[in-house]
């Protein structure tokens, strides 16, 4: 049943109180003055240097239908991605999630394409349960690698865990296998490091203490530190497309020290790089973009400050591993993405400005996620149907069936888990 008229109404009036209670002019005044003020650098309330601007610190814009005809500095490039069928509990204790990792190529390469990386993560409290991890095994016909992961026990938190595991394990795997057919630049799907387990750090104890203790996520996160090494080592750029940040670490020291407003970061840079004409109408003709920055703030300072020990000796130098990043805002679909890069290549201008060209010409010709990305995207997403029948097949080899509650019955199962 849906709202009577006259509640739509009465609840547009209850917006609009809201509304008038806050004065948006206020807002992009003070989005000025953080931008200005406090950003070059950002200090942490202990007073340490937490984001620092990579050369000059200023916004630029560009005409979209000219830099969509610049040539590209990289002229191929690889995309990575990886899908999972969402964690899964069943009715014999078991909570599985499945991933695969796959690569694609610009130009296109059918045999990139083809492989895959395929895990499958297994929760259960059962001290019972027999069932024994397994080595990488080889399939179809060599190109794809898959294997059985048994997450550590937990007595919550246990479809979290399994969903990170396997979906990390499959993409830092992949990466690091299927490296060698990378010539100019990798992108992969997302940050360059595993977010999603970084912020268990601030999150959970018990969830941090699996990222600290466990060599299950510590050599994950040292696959990560081992693809930025392999990369600086070939001297190909290792980068990163974040489409959806959900970060809140830099709006977060914004909030300390002004009173900001933005519930995240994302929110902060459009008001910042958003034009907009005499008339208070958006101007869609140039992407804008900011500056790079080096980043300790939020998750990005995990791997830097030493709370995760890893059974491992870096080669580089502590700084080449941190991020770096700078966010381009689209008006044409107001939408803001994040591009990042270890420091380890943006510490040189010259690859700065190369890696901000390639990415400015992929979001002005495909309007949104570079060329690569979106295949990848679409040859790791397992799709609504891939996952139900996945989970029927395990189903008949558990012979058992699935665990459901209501909301699955009334909304059915959920496309997304949030790590």
């Amino acid at each position: 049943m849906t709202l009577d008229p006259v509640h739509v109404d009465g609840i547009a009036d209850l917006a609009t109180r809201v509304t008038d209670s806050i004065d948006d002019t206020d807002h992009t005044d003070l989005a000025e003055r953080a931008w200005s003020e406090f950003l070059d650098p950002l200090y942490s309330s202990g007073g340490d240097v937490v984001l620092e601007p990579l050369g000059e610190h200023r916004r630029r814009k560009v005409e979209t239908d000219d830099i969509a005809l610049e040539q590209p500095p990289f002229p191929t490039q690889q995309g990575l991605d990886a899908g999972t069928i969402n964690p899964t509990t069943f009715k014999n204790g078991l909570v599985i999630d499945v991933s695969q990792a796959a690569m694609a190529g610009v130009p296109s390469d059918v045999d990139l394409h083809r492989a895959r990386t395929i895990v499958m993560t297994v929760h259960t409290n059962d001290a019972a349960a027999n069932f024994q991890e397994t080595d990488w095994r080889m399939a179809d016909e060599g190109y794809a690698r898959r294997r059985i992961l048994r997450a550590p026990r937990v007595d919550r938190h246990e479809q979290v865990v399994v969903h990170a595991l396997a979906l990390y394990l499959a993409e830092s795997e992949h990466a690091l296998k299927q490296s060698e057919y990378v010539d100019d630049l990798l992108v992969l799907d997302g940050p360059i490091y595993p977010t999603g387990l970084l912020k268990w750090v601030e999150r959970d104890p018990e969830l941090e203490r699996l990222i600290i203790e466990r060599e299950e996520f510590t050599d994950v996160i040292g696959n990560y530190l081992e693809l930025v090494e392999e990369f600086v080592n070939r001297g190909i750029p290792l980068t990163g497309f974040v489409k959806n940040s959900a970060s809140k670490a830099v709006s977060r020291e914004l909030r300390r020290k002004t009173g900001a407003p933005w519930v995240n970061d994302q929110a902060f840079f459009r008001r910042v790089l958003e034009r907009r004409d005499d008339d208070g109408d958006l101007r869609t003709d140039c992407l804008t973009f900011t500056g790079w920055f080096r980043s300790r703030v939020g998750t990005d300072g995990v791997l830097a400050d030493g709370r995760i020990e890893l059974d491992r000796k870096r080669v580089l130098d502590d700084e080449a591993y941190e991020v770096t990043f700078f966010v381009v805002y689209d008006p044409r679909d107001d939408l803001v993405y994040r591009i990042e890069v270890p420091y380890a290549f943006t510490r040189d201008e010259e690859t700065r400005e190369q890696l901000t060209t390639q990415f400015l010409g992929e979001i002005a010709r495909e309007r949104g996620p570079p060329l690569s990305v979106g295949k990848a995207d679409e040859l790791a997403k397992i799709d609504r149907q891939g996952k139900e029948t996945i989970r029927r097949r395990i189903e008949h080899v558990f012979e058992t069936g699935q665990q459901t509650d209501y909301n699955q019955k009334r909304w059915g199962p959920a496309d997304e888990i949030e790590l």
